[in-house]
């Protein structure tokens, strides 16, 4: 079998090397170059021809997010991965760079050189292996042309009679994990500020990345969208961003945040689904799944359906990752199935039923 070529771009040795230890452990991947900055990492791409990079950010002579650019618009069929460091700046920066066109990201656990970097070396591989399988399906110029809305600070204004002031009508509930990022920022600028529903996101993300997250999505949206806190009242026409790193919970009187029961993803979308539909009951429900990997929401998904409420899946030909859906679907709990520019207008009917 022919394994993935990958190139490790990181300026710091220690980071290079384990890296390249990490991803060696995998049969499938083989790390084929290594690059310490970013003119090098274009003059390795050329030689080399990887199929994946994983791209450090900050680094002398030309930072990753500027090599990255000449690299994809030289090779469009690479895919990349940008390690992040966990501050509000890498977020910003990281943020910008999936808007360029990189695959998706990965936090590094402790700063920009992370002795610990093996803690976080599973999703380094499962990303890596993502990355190749969606570069094969999709390439540079469809990553980066799905419609990534621009900012939308000037929203109409609503009558406040028209939304409910105390708590919302209907709950829906996004779940949504790796390529998720950009996925949203196709989906919730077509959502209407008049929705008659409060909408809240789980996106498997870093604790230090979801504020800045919430206001990306926040300025690109028509309804206003938050970073939860505790306390926050869930009422129609708006929406609330699951806070890395603790679980999003509802009660009438408002939002939870809870760090138990502790689970590989923290917010969870099981977690946070089961809670909607307990407080508001299935008719009030609507579930909606989208990219990512593993099956986190797929049961979920099957209990809101039985329940009464509406259920949507990604469709495979845009998910950038066709896990969390597929699982959804093969479980039964997918009432509708459609592709991302076609979520938003099946949510408006959802809610309107």
């Amino acid at each position: 079998m022919e394994r993935i070529k990958v190139l490790i771009v990181d300026d710091s040795a220690l980071m290079r090397k384990a890296i390249k230890e990490i991803i060696s452990t995998d049969s499938s991947l083989e790390v084929i170059g290594v690059a310490r900055d970013g003119e090098d990492a274009i003059l390795k791409a050329r030689e080399l021809m990887p199929d994946v990079i994983t791209m450090d950010i900050n680094m002398p002579l030309m930072d990753g997010l500027t090599s990255m650019q000449h690299i994809l618009n030289e090779f469009p069929n690479v895919a990349v991965i940008v390690l992040s460091s966990l501050s509000q700046e890498g977020a910003l920066i990281t943020f910008e760079a999936l808007e360029l066109g990189a695959f998706d990201f990965v936090a590094k656990p402790s700063g920009t050189v992370s002795s610990n970097i093996y803690i976080v070396g599973k999703e380094i591989i499962e990303k890596v292996k993502a990355a190749y399988k969606y570069s094969r399906k999709c390439s540079i110029r469809g990553r980066i042309e799905r419609p990534i809305i621009k900012p939308n600070r000037e929203r109409p204004a609503v009558s406040t009679s028209s939304l409910s002031k105390s708590c919302a009508s209907k709950v829906v509930v996004i779940g949504i994990s790796t390529g998720g990022p950009n996925t949203l920022m196709e989906v919730l600028p077509m959502i209407p500020v008049d929705l008659k529903a409060a909408i809240i996101i789980v996106q498997h993300m870093p604790p230090a990345f979801t504020s800045t997250f919430a206001r990306r999505i926040n300025d690109a949206s028509k309804i206003d969208i938050k970073e939860a806190e505790v306390g926050d009242k869930v009422v129609n026409g708006k929406g609330f961003l699951a806070p890395g790193g603790y679980h999003l919970t509802v009660r009438k009187e408002g939002i939870r945040l809870t760090n138990t029961p502790k689970t590989l993803f923290m917010p969870s979308v099981n977690v946070t689904m089961e809670s909607v539909l307990e407080c508001y009951g299935g008719k009030n429900v609507i579930g909606v799944l989208m990219t990512g990997m593993g099956d986190d929401g797929a049961d979920a998904m099957v209990k809101i359906r039985k329940a009464g409420g509406i259920t949507i899946a990604e469709d495979e030909s845009t998910a950038v990752v066709f896990g969390m859906p597929r699982e959804a679907i093969e479980r039964g709990g997918a009432q509708i199935v459609a592709p991302s520019h076609r979520i938003p207008n099946e949510i408006i009917r959802a809610v309107m039923r």
